[in-house]
């Protein structure tokens, strides 16, 4: 068993709660831009005074319509300046926010608004307020609903307007730090999605010591990120308070289809995201190199960012050749590619699954370190990170500051500190297994390093034990054929049987890219082309590359390519993109034991 532990950088105030944030803002930096809008298609500053007084009215609006201390409100909306402004709004009325999924259907909102016991939610579009009205005959504690297209923010600023700042203020600080600040619920893999109780003094311990320990990246007046990750999922209140705290400037974006226009737009410092993000950007540029016939130039420009980077960790660093090779790569390369992510930032965060060690060394390269972290909704987010200063690419970092990663003696990560949550809302049962001992149980396996660098191996639950005995860890060797500009999504299986196999699924966004290169049909779809030998002789190379991150027990055998992407649509991800395993082994059963059919 080994453990390790950093002390704190951040100390949470004992009476404080997150509406102290946006007051000691406009306190201390009035004129200064904490957040931006989009109105008629281009970016608008709010500054902090602004920002104060607008939720101050929708707070207002929600005591005059009877929200009471401690009522929960759910709040249904894709990610919006409006989404950051109902969530200090619904904290300075003295409730409690419970993020609902903009994609979820009406029986996941019947489940989370009912088992929360929600007395209001605040809707965006109106197939969200449709979601919640098919089912608010099973709500009986739902008295309001609110809609930010329907003029529900407008609505809220007519009914407070006769209650005073006084109320408002008294509200803000009736909550303290131990008190519940949201109820998050889980993407639910299995079974029902649980209600994680994170309170006020979880999200400052996280965001407070984030952003003192990367404190070169939140710089007041000169940094800004643009948020463009789900606000239900806890990684996305993380990127949304981090800023709020340091403060820097806070971009809000509802959808990625634009994506590299609005960075180009928005030109953020700090980029928060998932690894599909950056492997969508290597995988864009060297699609579109190869398209215009400079697909080998590409090519050694990556081979000589990698090489670059690796050579950072050694002693004697690059040579004199590999630094000129990298220089007159980032003049034909990289500076462009650096142009697609803003052109400002020099850095980004990504959490939520593994990056591998190749693209962490290839943004490295190019002069765009990606810092990668690991966590859980538990844990409030980030519960270890790499230090800007100190990266070790492979690993997703050290603890967070003020809190132990213990390695329990079957490899169970561990964790204990400020920010690991209170309690499963209704769930005495899973609170006592979660947190036995004092230590929250991940469910993940893990090792830490000499120096607390913390490495994921697999998730405890999804370990598979082949016919012959042999564990396999399915995240390893799944990370990194996922890589693959074709493949999507990739599922191990292989529990019981004589090896290791894989289903497959075809990135739809490169498929019609490949099909023309390879004069294949123009409307050629996954379904058609899972036999032509063309295509899985490149899933092949795909697996091969995973296969070489493990051994031979474990590397994958036969494949299939499976006829359309796993969406959660077709109930086999769940709406923080985590595959339901389970699902997916039932609907395609047979393709399962095609993989074994002698």
């Amino acid at each position: 068993m080994r453990e390790f532990s950093l002390p704190a950088l951040y100390e949470v105030p004992a009476d404080g709660n997150l509406t102290d944030i946006v007051r000691r803002n406009a306190a201390q930096h009035p004129d200064v831009a904490v957040i931006a809008r989009k109105v008629g298609g281009s970016w608008q500053d709010v500054t902090a005074t602004a920002f104060l007084a607008e939720v101050r009215a929708a707070a207002k609006g929600l005591i005059a319509a009877g929200v009471q201390p401690g009522d929960r409100i759910a709040l249904m909306s894709r990610t919006r300046y409006e989404w950051t402004l109902l969530d200090f709004a619904i904290w300075s009325a003295g409730a409690i926010t419970v993020p609902v999924y903009e994609t979820s259907s009406p029986e996941q909102v019947q489940w989370i608004l009912g088992d929360s016991g929600a007395t209001a939610c605040l809707t965006e579009l109106d197939n969200h307020t449709a979601a919640v009205e098919s089912v608010r005959d099973r709500l009986p504690a739902l008295k309001h609903v609110w809609q930010i297209e329907a003029g529900g923010i407008e609505e809220l600023g007519r009914l407070g307007k006769d209650v005073s700042d006084e109320t408002v203020e008294e509200r803000s600080s009736l909550a303290k730090a131990d008190d519940p600040a949201t109820i998050v619920y889980t993407s639910g893999t299995t079974g029902r999605p649980k209600g994680c109780v994170l309170t006020h003094r979880s999200f400052f311990a996280e965001c407070g010591n984030v952003v003192e320990r990367l404190r070169p990246l939140f710089r007041t007046g000169e940094c800004s990120v643009l948020l463009f990750l789900p606000l239900a999922h806890v990684f996305g209140r993380l990127v949304q308070i981090a800023p709020m705290m340091a403060p820097i400037k806070l971009g809000c974006l509802p959808d990625i289809k634009n994506l590299t226009d609005e960075l180009a737009e928005f030109r953020p410092t700090l980029i928060l995201g998932v690894p599909r993000v950056f492997e969508k950007v290597y995988n864009s540029a060297r699609a579109k190199a190869q398209a215009d016939g400079k697909g080998k130039i590409f090519d050694k420009a990556a081979d000589t960012a990698i090489a670059y980077s690796k050579a950072l960790d050694t002693p004697s660093g690059p040579s004199v050749g590999l630094k000129i090779k990298h220089k007159v790569f980032d003049k034909l390369v990289y500076s462009k590619l650096r142009a697609v992510l803003g052109g400002r930032g020099e850095y980004a965060i990504s959490g939520g699954a593994p990056l591998g060690e190749r693209l962490g060394h290839f943004f490295r390269g190019i002069g765009f370190t990606v810092l990668e972290g690991y966590g859980l909704t538990e844990s409030c987010a980030a519960t270890a990170f790499n230090p800007w200063d100190r990266q070790k690419i492979g690993t997703v970092g050290q603890p967070l500051p003020g809190s132990v990663v213990r390695i329990a003696d079957d490899g169970e990560v561990l964790l204990h500190g400020e920010h690991i949550f209170k309690e499963y809302w209704n769930n005495p049962g899973a609170t006592e297994e979660a947190l036995a001992d004092g230590w929250f149980h991940s469910g993940d396996i893990g090792t830490l390093d000499e120096d607390g660098y913390l490495r994921i191996t697999g998730r405890k639950k999804e370990i598979l034990v082949t016919a012959g005995g042999k564990n396999v860890a399915p995240a390893v060797i799944e990370d990194r054929i996922r890589a693959h500009a074709l493949v999507a999504e990739c599922m191990v299986v292989g529990d019981g049987r004589p090896f290791v196999g894989a289903l497959v699924t075809i990135d739809e966004e490169f498929l019609g890219r490949w099909a023309a290169e390879h004069g294949k049909p123009a409307d050629a779809t996954a379904a058609s082309l899972r036999e032509d030998a063309d295509l899985l002789a490149a899933i092949q190379s795909a697996i091969d590359d995973g296969n070489a991150a493990v051994s031979k027990a474990e590397s994958v055998r036969k494949f299939r390519i499976l006829p359309a992407q796993f969406t959660e649509e077709s109930g086999h991800l769940t709406p923080s993109l985590k595959l339901k395993r389970n699902v997916v082994a039932k609907d395609f059963a047979q393709e399962i034991e095609a993989i074994y059919a002698k």
